[in-house]
């Protein structure tokens, strides 16, 4: 079950402390006390009630889904492997590659390709307007105006 008793008895002392408080301008303080005991004991059983529920429904599920084999908790996933892989021997095909300019491999062909076909960007220049004639730009303004 989720938590202790004390849970409940703080639970008992808010209700006696709620009902107090709203009951002491209209009753007798006999009266006010009766019902905080009577709500002491009902809160005290309202938050034994939400403890079980809720120690239900945080309860991690138990049971396999069936046709899954039976798994006691083993050690998968505690240790974390951080080795890499050896890769000796493609590092020194690489490097052989180089050494000999490349022409035996595959790789530096490919790459030999790509920078073959590779060509920058080349936007398109801007127009200055500082050479255009005065009638030229009287009439680009307009038609930009619509008039």
């Amino acid at each position: 079950m989720l938590g202790t008793w004390r849970w409940n008895v703080a639970f008992g002392i808010l209700g006696v402390t709620l009902t107090a408080l709203f009951s002491f301008g209209n009753n007798p303080p006999a009266v006010v006390m009766l019902r905080g005991l009577y709500a002491f004991a009902a809160f005290f059983l309202l938050a034994y009630v939400a403890r079980v529920i809720l120690a239900l429904i945080l309860r991690p599920p138990s049971m396999a889904l069936p046709g899954e084999p039976q798994n006691e908790p083993s050690e998968k996933g505690r240790q974390l492997d951080v080795t890499t892989p050896d890769e000796g021997d493609d590092l020194n095909d690489l490097l052989k590659a180089q050494l000999q300019g490349g022409s035996s491999d595959d790789h530096s062909t490919n790459q030999r390709q790509q920078e073959a076909e590779f060509r920058p960007l080349a936007p398109p220049q801007f127009v200055s307007n500082t050479n255009k004639q005065p009638e030229e730009l009287a009439k680009a303004i307009r038609h930009l105006t619509g008039e």
